[in-house]
């Protein structure tokens, strides 16, 4: 997968993994973090995700990343939003309001991106990359986010003769190793048994992960 598979998916609209509603998880979940009014919430990989307003009519600020330009725009055209653009280090800054999205590639995000976010809101990044890059972007997120941080997860575990990503199959025992190994703490908050498009098993989880570096 590179970046000419996404742009090729958005130009396309071969985009299933987009969700024309705010997540229930989310709604249910978000308040078990304890995250305040104010605290600004990190989403990567944002796609033109309707999450996103809802965590920012919550008092969130919100900071997404995208690789696909017409994900971005369509974001803030379809919902209304008007918006400015400019053009900075890496990446094309899109912003409207307490909302803004980075346009480029998450690898080339750094600490100074980061660095007022408080809270991670995870529902389609982790999922959306194969085996070989999980690792890699656990790494590269730790690596740039603040040391005290939580964070919401969203994962999808189905048989694999029903892989046909993305979303990815995660499994509970990687979610585990890739996020300890990270420095987080992970708690599973709830999993729910579904059935996927093809009508196989599968199951949803959703997680807490938190760190707080400068209390070792």
């Amino acid at each position: 997968m590179n970046a000419a598979f996404w742009h090729e998916r958005w130009q396309n609209q071969q985009i299933g993994f987009h969700q024309q509603e705010i997540n229930a998880y989310l709604c249910e979940h978000w308040s078990e973090l304890g995250i305040v009014p104010g605290c600004r919430v990190f989403v990567p990989l944002c796609g033109k995700s309707l999450d996103m307003l809802w965590l920012a009519q919550a008092s969130h600020p919100i900071l997404g990343v995208e690789l696909s330009p017409k994900a971005v725009e369509d974001f803030f055209t379809e919902n209304a939003l008007p918006y400015r653009t400019e053009s900075q280090d890496e990446f094309s800054h899109w912003q409207s309001g307490s909302i803004e999205l980075l346009c480029g590639d998450f690898f080339n995000l750094t600490t100074a991106h980061l660095q007022q976010v408080e809270a991670v809101y995870d529902r389609a990044a982790l999922i959306a990359l194969p085996p070989d890059l999980r690792k890699k972007y656990v790494d590269h997120l730790a690596k740039i986010l603040p040391k005290k941080v939580h964070l919401l997860l969203i994962t999808l575990e189905r048989e694999p003769r029903d892989e046909q990503g993305p979303p990815f199959c995660v499994s509970h025992d990687e979610v585990q190793h890739l996020y300890t190994h990270a420095g987080f703490q992970v708690e599973l908050k709830a999993q729910w048994s579904i059935k996927t498009q093809r009508q196989l098993p599968a199951v949803e989880r959703i997680y807490h992960l938190y760190r707080d570096l400068d209390s070792r």
